[in-house]
């Protein structure tokens, strides 16, 4: 085991690297049969995200908690998947199936402390219906996947962004707050992710919460999760076009005019204004009838 410092949701933490875990599905595969005719499908969780996740991302957890079998049961497929069943996917499976992961642990996460409890020192930084609330939340909090203990930040830290060079995972990955992009109502496949991520981060950009351009005060802002995660983005998108930034900004500015047209697009390849990093709102993605979202 090995430890590792990063920066989680901005910030610093300290969290353990533990092992190779594998990601539960439902698949079919016959013996001695090809990657191509290793058919999978996650049609469990896929039905509890179309039951409990609306159009824009919203979740209902007190229906979910009411209903919880389901996830619980998908969970427990994680405990027992076998290792080797996960060494045959592709690189696109794999991504796939920890985003999916990720996403169901942090629902299981939601629900096994809602309605969320304020912690005294939290409550002075964050929304008393936050993740934030919840002590340890991604670095001390335990889910058994494939026979092993893992959290959440290893998911993401240990193995998304250390073995898979995908920066669009960031605009995949929900940590359950109004901030995050939004979480899917249907989950991410390797025969569908190029696509899949490619609308999720349209979708993100559009939001102006999450990003918008103010022409007459000549500013850009965007997400801070750009900010935290910027560096990913340097191996794939940077070019020197942006003048006068550094390495990280030019890798995500880069990757963002990919997604837009026209005058946007136009403005920010310009290079003639300033970012600015938008606060991150952490109130719950809670849909619930007395949530008041």
């Amino acid at each position: 085991m090995t430890s590792r410092v990063g920066i989680i949701r901005g910030v610093p933490v300290l969290f353990s690297v533990v092992g190779w875990i594998g990601v539960a599905l439902t698949f079919v595969a016959a013996p001695g049969a090809t990657a191509s005719e290793r058919a999978f499908f996650y049609k469990d969780y896929g039905d509890i995200l179309r039951a409990y996740v609306d159009g824009r991302g919203m979740v209902d957890y007190t229906a979910l908690k009411q209903n919880r079998g389901p996830l619980d049961a998908f969970v427990n497929k994680m405990a027992s998947l076998d290792r080797s069943v996960y060494d045959k996917w592709t690189d696109k499976e794999k991504v796939a199936f920890w985003i999916n992961a990720y996403n169901a642990l942090t629902l299981r996460a939601i629900i096994d402390h809602y309605p969320i409890e304020p912690s005294f020192l939290p409550s002075f930084r964050f929304p008393k219906n936050s993740i934030r609330q919840i002590p340890g939340v991604w670095d001390k909090l335990q889910f058994e996947v494939m026979g092993r203990e893992m959290t959440l930040d290893a998911i993401e830290y240990a193995t998304l962004r250390t073995n898979f060079n995908e920066p669009r995972i960031h605009m995949a990955l929900v940590c359950a707050a109004m901030s995050c992009p939004p979480l899917r109502n249907e989950p991410y496949t390797g025969e569908r992710l190029d696509s899949q991520l490619d609308n999720q981060t349209a979708q993100f950009l559009k939001d102006p919460d999450k990003f918008r351009i103010d022409r007459t005060g000549g500013y850009v802002y965007l997400s801070s999760i750009f900010k935290w995660f910027g560096e990913d983005f340097i191996k794939t998108y940077r070019i020197d076009k942006f003048a006068d930034l550094g390495a990280t900004e030019e890798s995500v500015l880069n990757f963002v005019t990919g997604y837009l047209k026209g005058r946007d697009k136009e403005f920010l390849e310009s290079g003639n204004y300033q970012i600015v990093y938008l606060a991150y709102d952490w109130t719950l993605n809670d849909k619930s009838p007395d949530s008041g979202n």
